[in-house]
């Protein structure tokens, strides 16, 4: 029994192929700049501000959390921590500074200011400290303004 060749088979694979080899080229494209341009950026550098005292409103509170955090040793371990009134507070670890807006050539961990039930949604308020100096920052509005405490 002879069998006789399909005249369109090998441009099926050749077809197939070219699908597959723009495919993986599509996928690979999207990996390299689909990061860069999806990634979005806390703030601005360019907007970013940095005040020698905090005078606004809520500074008693960060300087309340900053007590607070002091007295359980600054943890550099990002997670929940037990606060007071049976609330829990989260160490958000290292913060690296990446807009520059601190003072260079120093290591800064972040903590929120304000205490919540466990696993609850975080806010925008932080404290910001370099634990070698005990300078502390307070920002309102999620790393978009700095305030000395």
């Amino acid at each position: 029994m002879t069998t006789l060749a399909d005249p369109t088979r090998p441009t099926v694979r050749v077809g197939r192929l070219a699908g597959t080899i723009a495919l993986l080229v599509a996928m690979i494209a999207a990996a390299l700049v689909g990061p860069s341009v999806l990634t979005p950026r806390l703030s601005d550098s360019a907007q970013a501000a940095v005040y020698s005292s905090c005078t606004i409103t809520r500074c008693a509170d960060a300087r309340t959390a900053r007590s607070g955090w002091s007295g359980r040793g600054f943890p550099t371990t990002r997670g929940w921590y037990t606060w007071s009134g049976g609330l829990y507070n989260f160490a958000g670890g290292r913060f690296y500074n990446y807009e520059g807006q601190l003072p260079t050539n120093a290591t800064y961990y972040e903590y929120d200011v304000y205490p919540r039930a466990y696993g609850a949604s975080r806010d925008a308020y932080r404290i910001i400290v370099n634990k070698s100096t005990g300078a502390t920052w307070f920002s309102p509005n999620h790393y978009t303004d700095f305030y000395r405490l």
